[in-house]
């Protein structure tokens, strides 16, 4: 994506054409779009010759292009389990993995990079019984996880009361998993700076994101437009429109000031604990 967005700063800056620049390498003005988005990968000859087009000639810009194009094509983490996830989320994890701040708005359940193991395995499995399948998405999802470690990388959570409430696990597995992952969130409360935590209590009412669940990803490089990601039942959808991301910011700064503040966050959930274990 920073790849893409300099390539387009130093294309607009000598006034060429993506058509044009499509030509260079052989290539549509379609192509040259995608690039510049940073959703297709690149081939070192084809920046070579954008950049000789652009007339880039600093040894030490040069450098840093190829230097970048080598990683930007090196398998993340994620292509691993390329074989037991959708094309499409695993599109969305190379977004999260390269974003600054991850700010999430969830109305149904504890978002996948706060869940313990026992909720997540309950959560892909559906309820039923774990299979290879299902035990290659769960160490996914765990690794995942790995963002709360990186200090510099800041996540922002607010869960509608529901998402907190709803049992998971049924009868026979639910009172060992709600009270583990209520324990894991006080923990991440009370213990990771990066992490900030609020809850919209039913008493709110209608709120700004009555539509549903989303994530906003920020980033830190001004030459990357923030992103919206939408999941649904059978696919997700990334959205960069800025017009769209503004709406979709807005409605977390709306819901940042009706939710409980974070202490206040903290305090609901030793509530919910403490009438799990009392009940």
């Amino acid at each position: 994506m920073l790849l893409g967005a300099k390539l387009r700063m130093f294309r607009e800056r000598g006034g060429i054409t993506r058509e044009a620049a499509g030509e260079r390498i052989r290539a549509s003005a379609s192509k040259i779009s995608r690039m510049e988005l940073g959703r297709v990968g690149f081939k070192p000859r084809d920046i070579e010759d954008l950049l000789e087009l652009y007339n880039v000639t600093d040894p030490k810009v040069l450098a840093e292009f190829r230097e970048a194009v080598s990683e930007s094509n090196r398998p993340g983490w994620w292509k691993e389990y390329g074989d037991f996830l959708p094309k499409w989320f695993i599109r969305y994890v190379g977004f999260e993995e390269a974003a600054d701040q991850i700010r999430i708005y969830e109305s149904q359940f504890i978002p996948g990079l706060l869940q313990t193991e026992g909720y997540a395995r309950e959560i892909i499995s559906g309820g039923s019984e774990p299979d290879p399948v299902v035990e290659q998405r769960l160490q996914a999802r765990l690794t995942r996880q790995k963002h709360l470690e990186d200090v510099s990388k800041r996540i922002w959570v607010i869960l509608d009361e529901a998402a907190v409430r709803r049992p998971i696990g049924g009868r026979e597995r639910g009172p060992e998993i709600m009270p583990g992952q209520l324990r894991h969130l006080i923990h991440l409360c009370e213990n990771y700076k990066n992490v900030t935590l609020q809850i919209v209590p039913f008493e709110v009412g209608a709120h700004a994101a009555e539509a549903g669940s989303f994530t906003v990803l920020r980033y830190d490089d001004h030459t990357l437009t923030d992103i919206v990601w939408i999941e649904r039942l059978t696919d997700g959808e990334v959205m960069d429109k800025p017009t769209e991301v503004e709406i979709y910011s807005k409605a977390m700064t709306r819901l940042s000031v009706s939710a409980a503040t974070p202490d206040e966050t903290l305090s609901m959930l030793k509530d919910m604990l403490k009438d799990l274990e009392e009940g």
